[in-house]
């Protein structure tokens, strides 16, 4: 009922059954083993016997300084809200991440100190808004280990990335007979502009399917591509699955018929360790939002010499280097694909974002939250009448789930009356649960600062979904 009030049990789930501490680490620096049925020693467990004991002394493969899941919560404000009388325990990563205070604090200090439109004024404020812009730019690059900042483009989010590359490059390069190839799990954002495309051009879309637990049949995939493939675009993590695609391979099979391949990044740079040189990618695209940063923000990243051949989408101040009724000469890139003023202070703030999530370091990120998935996969799988969604050997932090009997908007509304935030719905990803013959999931999804507690009120409220003890009107 509403305003019901729902009693979490004291006891917590049998930790002991869970995943192994130590796991080997496959090509996408991720443990490989979530759900292995071994005896691990759990920092979250061993810190409350020894609470001052180093993350280093447990055996944990770490080559950072300790990770405290509890001091990195200190960092985050809204973590300390109560929803509905409960704790907040903040599962929808997926759709968006929540803030510390130094990127809260960052923006502040620009409006209060260093507010300007930048470049090529001639007073001081400008000169400081421009160097933290840039700098904001180079620490991007630095974070993708891109080989430039002049690689690094500033837009509104992923959506925005994947409608430039499509509406500059795709309309001077895509034509009628090519072809362009994503795959069954994109997101909607990665699907639209490619279809678009194709049908203003007379191009084919061509997408490569997935096996039952969600992985990319990469056989399957190799045989779509030709001479015919211009391009192709994928999600090196699924939105809706958590499944961690093959990305290395399925860049290298897309070069080797001369395609060009736009990675979709969005839901991988806060959980993976992302190299653009090493992947080979032409473009990826990722959203600050997405990763501890403001909203309104992203980022594409583009090979220098396919930027500068690119003609940009659109016109006006700041990307032009001279201007005649005539004639148009534009700014080299990054500067030709950021018309008119920029959200310079949430670009500064995604700076901010990335240098502190590199304090931390993804490895541990990435260590802690394969360990917390293993663990709520396995709370989870004990629920009678539930089905996982997304099953794959290699994934990160997503558990898309239905219960037999209960609506995801029930589920989700229960969860919500314990302060648990989740996602129901189709997650903008509406072909790949179509594939698993659903149309919504509840999508609870994980960043570093949640905890083993918040996963044992999770499975609890689920548990009493299940069992009759919370209603519904």
């Amino acid at each position: 009922m509403a305003g019901q009030h729902v009693e979490l049990p004291a006891e917590t789930l049998d930790l002991h059954k869970l995943l192994a501490s130590h796991a080997t680490v496959n090509r996408s620096g991720i443990p490989s083993n979530p759900v292995a049925d071994t005896s691990p020693t759990f920092y979250f467990l061993d810190a409350q016997q020894h609470p001052h004991r180093d993350l280093n002394t447990l055996g944990l493969p770490n080559s950072h300084a300790a990770f405290d899941v509890h001091a990195v919560r200190r960092d985050f404000p809204i973590l300390r809200e109560r929803v509905n009388g409960q704790p907040l325990a903040w599962l929808d990563n997926a759709a968006t991440t929540q803030k510390p205070q130094v990127v809260i604090d960052r923006i502040s200090e620009f409006y209060s100190h260093e507010n300007s439109n930048i470049h090529r004024a001639a007073h001081e404020l400008a000169a400081r808004a421009t160097d933290a812009y840039e700098k904001a730019r180079k620490t991007v690059a630095d974070f993708l280990h891109a080989s430039s900042p002049d690689e690094i483009v500033f837009v509104r989010g992923s959506t925005e990335a994947i409608n430039l590359v499509a509406k500059s490059w795709g309309q001077q390069n895509i034509g009628k007979g090519d072809e362009i190839v994503i795959t069954w799990l994109e997101h909607h954002a990665n699907i639209v502009p490619w279809k678009q495309l194709c049908d203003a051009t007379g191009a084919t879309l061509r997408v490569a399917p997935v096996d039952d637990n969600g992985q990319v049949l990469l056989d399957e995939y190799a045989k779509l591509l030709n001479s015919h493939t211009k391009l192709v675009s994928f999600t090196q993590v699924s939105n809706a699955l958590g499944t961690i695609t093959p990305a290395q391979d399925m860049i290298e099979l897309a070069h080797r018929v001369g395609a060009k391949v736009l990675l979709d990044a969005a839901q991988s740079v806060s959980h993976l360790s992302v190299d653009v040189q090493a992947l080979n990618c032409d473009w990826l695209v990722f959203s600050g939002h997405k990763i501890f940063g403001p909203t309104g923000i992203g980022v594409l990243y583009g090979k220098a010499e396919i930027l500068d051949a690119t003609q940009p989408w659109q016109g006006g101040g700041n990307m032009i280097e001279d201007v005649t009724f005539d004639k148009i000469i534009y700014q080299p890139a990054p500067a030709r694909f950021e018309a008119g003023t920029g959200n310079i202070a949430d670009a500064v703030g995604l700076g901010t974002a990335l240098e502190y999530l590199q304090r931390i370091g993804v490895p541990n990120v990435a260590r802690y939250e394969h360990e917390l998935l293993g663990y709520a996969i396995e709370g989870l799988r004990g629920v009678n009448g539930l089905r996982l969604i997304g099953t794959a050997t290699e994934k990160t932090s997503v558990l898309s789930f239905v219960l037999k009997g209960h609506s995801t908007q029930d589920v989700g509304d229960a969860l919500n009356k314990a302060g648990i935030a989740v996602r129901s719905g189709h997650h903008c990803a509406q072909p790949i649960l179509r594939r698993f013959g659903l149309e919504s999931t509840v999508r609870p999804s994980l960043a570093f600062y949640n905890t083993y507690e918040e996963i044992d009120r999770l499975v609890s409220v689920v548990r009493q979904v299940q069992a009759g003890q919370i209603g519904f009107y």
